[in-house]
């Protein structure tokens, strides 16, 4: 019988079914960061269970690290105790830690892709719901919560209930400046934040195929944010020559027999999904929100939507989000002044996004009165990046220099905004307050958000490379 991919790897991990009718599948490794973790941890201790598979499971301090050169877990005080249990709880079971100062420390789902850590065909889970981004490469990966997190310590494996399949198919081809960030939100914007709710996604067609591996990571990072816990692209040889001598990729006669397993994942010709969506990315602009809910989006070109019409629920919703915005019914974006710029996260924090804003920004300064800011998503990024010379770019331009952390993305390290003031943001999401009391976050890629650094305003990046600004 013809099977998706997903079924595939579903079907594969798949230990035993409970009498609840969710299945146990088995874990491959998992990664935990220092917000979870650590009460995890205790309650494992507390219960007298150890961690089942160690040599599995690894630590990333990456949530609560200060970004600031020369930083140490002291940085930011908020972060210092989550971080000194992190330690103390990976030791005492036995878990590699990720830590300040290791050469390959950064946000998790950075980190693992660019190790090898995590391969086609396996099954991932962090306790974070953009765990999704390593579907990019082919993965099955899970956010879970902490009690979740404890079971899969301990077990090895995580209860759920199948979900159904949806197929999202990417017809044409992207324009010049539109890039898997503006794929994302202009999906998210067609099927809404709850759109992929009870299902696993497949990104398929002729875009998908045609995307970088970093800018899959980037498509499958923000599945979570259709509604979606998991999201994959089928690997192929754009995937397999990326992940070929990586440090924990398979080597010699071992990468032979993965090569041969990994080439019989991709979906059947004639697989049935629950949900088949179709969106054509010929004519596709770079993508901005406008609202407090990633759905919320629009084309650079675009107007905050008009109220004229809506059903009372989605008016009140929207009435609520331009309040919190401080946008009018029918306004243009382009043109309303940034106050600070954000280019980092999990979505778009490896070197492709690096060096695609600082093509924008070579020659050009930042505008007075903006703050900007950029944090590279490992160790390993701001190497290869500062040996390209790319941290000069930045710095010559204006920008802080960050060391590797999630930062802004949820500002649980110190780096966030200020009440009223607008942000440009290539993170995960603009629910109100997330990058500081009050601050109006719009998600947007790299070159937008260098486009707004250099202006001090939403401008349509196309047009700035044009010179018709």
């Amino acid at each position: 019988m013809a099977a998706t991919l997903f079924d595939k790897i579903w079907d594969a991990h798949v230990v035993a079914r409970r009498v609840d009718g969710r299945d146990l599948v088995y874990i491959d490794r998992h990664v935990l960061h220092e917000l979870h973790a650590p009460h995890a941890f205790g309650k494992l201790q507390k219960a007298g269970r150890a961690v089942r598979r160690p040599d599995l499971t690894f630590s990333a301090l990456d949530h609560t690290p200060s970004s600031r050169p020369g930083r140490d877990e002291t940085t930011n005080a908020n972060g210092t105790g989550l971080i000194l249990a992190m330690r103390e709880g990976s030791k005492r079971n036995g878990i590699r830690v990720f830590d300040l100062d290791d050469e390959e420390h950064g946000i998790s789902h950075v980190v693992a892709p660019e190790l090898g850590m995590v391969l086609p065909g396996a099954t991932h889970a962090v306790p974070d719901s953009h765990a999704c981004t390593v579907g990019g490469l082919g993965a099955l990966a899970f956010g879970c919560g902490t009690t979740e997190l404890e079971h899969i310590l301990a077990t090895q494996v995580i209860a759920m209930q199948k979900p159904r399949k949806m197929r999202i198919r990417l017809d044409g081809r992207l324009g010049a400046f539109v890039r898997a960030k503006d794929v994302a939100l202009k999906i998210i914007g067609h099927i809404g934040s709850s759109g992929g709710r009870g299902h696993a996604i497949e990104y398929a067609g002729a875009v998908a195929r045609a995307l970088p591996v970093e800018g899959r990571l980037t498509l499958c990072n923000l599945t979570i944010e259709m509604g979606s816990r998991t999201g994959l692209v089928a690997a192929d040889d754009t995937t397999f020559s990326w992940i070929a001598g990586r440090p924990w990729a398979p080597k010699g006669a071992m990468w032979d027999r993965a090569l041969a397993e990994w080439k019989t994942l991709p979906t059947d010709d004639g697989a049935v999904f629950d949900t088949e969506i179709s969106i054509d990315c010929d004519d596709l602009e770079p993508q901005i929100t406008w609202g407090t809910d990633p759905g919320q989006v629009v084309p650079i070109s675009g107007r905050a939507p008009d109220l004229a019409g809506l059903d009372a629920g989605k008016r009140a919703v929207f009435e609520k989000a331009m309040a919190y915005m401080g946008l009018e019914p029918g306004m243009h974006l382009e043109g309303l002044p940034v106050h600070r710029v954000f280019i980092g996260s999990c979505t778009n924090a490896r070197l492709p996004d690096l060096e695609d804003a600082a093509a924008i920004l070579r020659g050009r300064k930042v505008a007075p009165g903006v703050h900007a800011l950029v944090v590279p998503g490992s160790g390993k990024v701001k190497r290869d990046a500062e040996a390209k010379g790319l941290d000069r770019v930045f710095r010559d331009a204006g920008f802080v220099w960050g060391e590797s952390a999630c930062s802004m993305c949820a500002g649980a390290n110190g780096d966030k905004g200020e009440p009223g003031e607008r942000v440009l943001s290539t993170t995960t999401r603009n629910v109100e307050n997330r990058q500081g009391a009050g601050a109006r976050t719009h998600l947007v890629g790299p070159e937008l958000a260098a486009a707004a650094a250099v202006t001090g305003k939403i401008v349509d990046v196309r047009k700035l490379m044009s010179g018709a600004l």
